[in-house]
Protein backbone atom coordinates (compact mmCIF):
# COMPACT_ATOMS: atom_id res chain seq x y z
CA UNK A 1 0.00 0.00 0.00
CA UNK A 2 1.42 3.31 -0.78
CA UNK A 3 0.13 6.32 0.08
CA UNK A 4 0.58 10.23 -0.49
CA UNK A 5 -1.09 13.58 -0.04
CA UNK A 6 -1.96 16.23 -2.85
CA UNK A 7 -2.72 19.96 -2.45
CA UNK A 8 -6.56 20.65 -2.53
CA UNK A 9 -7.32 22.49 -5.49
CA UNK A 10 -4.85 19.26 -7.31
CA UNK A 11 -6.27 16.14 -8.49
CA UNK A 12 -5.97 12.82 -7.11
CA UNK A 13 -4.79 11.35 -10.59
CA UNK A 14 -1.55 13.52 -10.52
CA UNK A 15 -0.08 11.82 -8.00
CA UNK A 16 -1.06 8.48 -9.42
CA UNK A 17 1.92 7.88 -11.96
CA UNK A 18 4.84 8.84 -9.49
CA UNK A 19 2.80 6.22 -7.21
CA UNK A 20 2.86 3.80 -10.05
CA UNK A 21 7.08 3.50 -9.62
CA UNK A 22 7.02 2.57 -5.68
CA UNK A 23 4.84 -0.67 -6.19
CA UNK A 24 4.22 -3.69 -8.08
CA UNK A 25 0.89 -4.72 -8.97
CA UNK A 26 -1.14 -7.11 -10.42
CA UNK A 27 -4.31 -4.73 -10.91
CA UNK A 28 -5.45 -1.20 -10.24
CA UNK A 29 -8.70 -0.50 -9.20
CA UNK A 30 -10.13 3.14 -9.07
CA UNK A 31 -13.11 5.06 -10.17
CA UNK A 32 -13.81 7.12 -13.29
CA UNK A 33 -11.72 10.05 -11.94
CA UNK A 34 -8.97 7.79 -13.16
CA UNK A 35 -9.96 7.12 -16.57
CA UNK A 36 -7.44 9.14 -18.41
CA UNK A 37 -5.69 7.55 -21.56
CA UNK A 38 -2.31 8.42 -20.35
CA UNK A 39 -2.59 6.57 -17.18
CA UNK A 40 -4.27 3.29 -18.80
CA UNK A 41 -1.28 3.28 -21.49
CA UNK A 42 1.09 3.76 -18.45
CA UNK A 43 -0.07 0.82 -16.46
CA UNK A 44 -0.73 -1.60 -19.85
CA UNK A 45 2.69 -0.33 -20.62
CA UNK A 46 3.63 -1.94 -17.16
CA UNK A 47 1.47 -4.96 -17.23
CA UNK A 48 -1.50 -3.48 -14.59
CA UNK A 49 -4.76 -4.74 -15.38
CA UNK A 50 -6.77 -1.22 -15.12
CA UNK A 51 -10.21 -1.49 -13.30
CA UNK A 52 -11.85 2.08 -13.93
CA UNK A 53 -14.75 1.91 -15.40
CA UNK A 54 -14.93 4.64 -18.62
CA UNK A 55 -16.54 8.01 -18.00
CA UNK A 56 -19.79 8.46 -19.76
CA UNK A 57 -18.40 10.81 -22.09
CA UNK A 58 -15.82 8.74 -23.48
CA UNK A 59 -15.97 8.09 -27.32
CA UNK A 60 -14.54 4.53 -27.49
CA UNK A 61 -15.80 2.24 -24.72
CA UNK A 62 -13.22 -0.09 -22.50
CA UNK A 63 -14.07 -2.95 -21.00
CA UNK A 64 -13.57 -3.09 -17.51
CA UNK A 65 -13.56 -6.08 -15.35
CA UNK A 66 -16.52 -5.68 -13.01
CA UNK A 67 -15.61 -8.43 -10.97
CA UNK A 68 -12.51 -7.35 -10.02
CA UNK A 69 -14.16 -4.03 -9.50
CA UNK A 70 -16.57 -4.89 -6.78
CA UNK A 71 -13.61 -5.67 -4.32
CA UNK A 72 -12.83 -1.90 -4.39
CA UNK A 73 -15.37 -1.39 -1.52
CA UNK A 74 -12.54 -2.61 0.47
CA UNK A 75 -10.49 0.59 -0.24
CA UNK A 76 -13.85 2.87 0.73
CA UNK A 77 -14.06 0.92 4.15
CA UNK A 78 -10.89 1.84 4.67
CA UNK A 79 -11.22 5.57 4.01
CA UNK A 80 -14.43 5.17 5.81
CA UNK A 81 -12.29 4.18 8.57
CA UNK A 82 -9.77 6.88 8.12
CA UNK A 83 -12.31 9.21 8.57
CA UNK A 84 -13.07 8.22 12.20
CA UNK A 85 -9.83 9.79 13.55
CA UNK A 86 -10.50 13.12 14.33
CA UNK A 87 -7.25 15.06 13.63
CA UNK A 88 -7.23 13.74 10.70
CA UNK A 89 -10.77 14.73 9.15
CA UNK A 90 -9.90 17.91 10.42
CA UNK A 91 -6.36 18.14 9.61
CA UNK A 92 -4.85 19.51 12.64
CA UNK A 93 -1.23 19.19 11.56
CA UNK A 94 -0.51 21.88 9.08
CA UNK A 95 2.89 20.44 8.00
CA UNK A 96 2.68 17.74 4.98
CA UNK A 97 5.12 15.42 6.27
CA UNK A 98 3.15 15.45 9.59
CA UNK A 99 -0.32 14.98 8.34
CA UNK A 100 1.11 12.19 5.72
CA UNK A 101 2.57 10.75 9.10
CA UNK A 102 -0.46 11.08 10.83
CA UNK A 103 -2.65 9.35 8.29
CA UNK A 104 0.51 6.35 7.54
CA UNK A 105 0.09 5.82 11.35
CA UNK A 106 -3.67 5.48 11.72
CA UNK A 107 -3.68 3.29 7.96
CA UNK A 108 -0.98 1.03 10.37
CA UNK A 109 -3.79 0.79 12.78
CA UNK A 110 -6.53 0.42 10.69
CA UNK A 111 -4.85 -2.83 9.22
CA UNK A 112 -4.07 -4.30 12.74
CA UNK A 113 -7.68 -4.57 13.69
Amino acid sequence: MELDITQSQDADITRAEPLLNNIDLHAFLADKAYDADRLINRLTERGIIPVIPPKSNRTIRRETGFALYRERNLIERFFNKLKQFRAIVTRYDKLRSTFLSAVQFASVIILLE
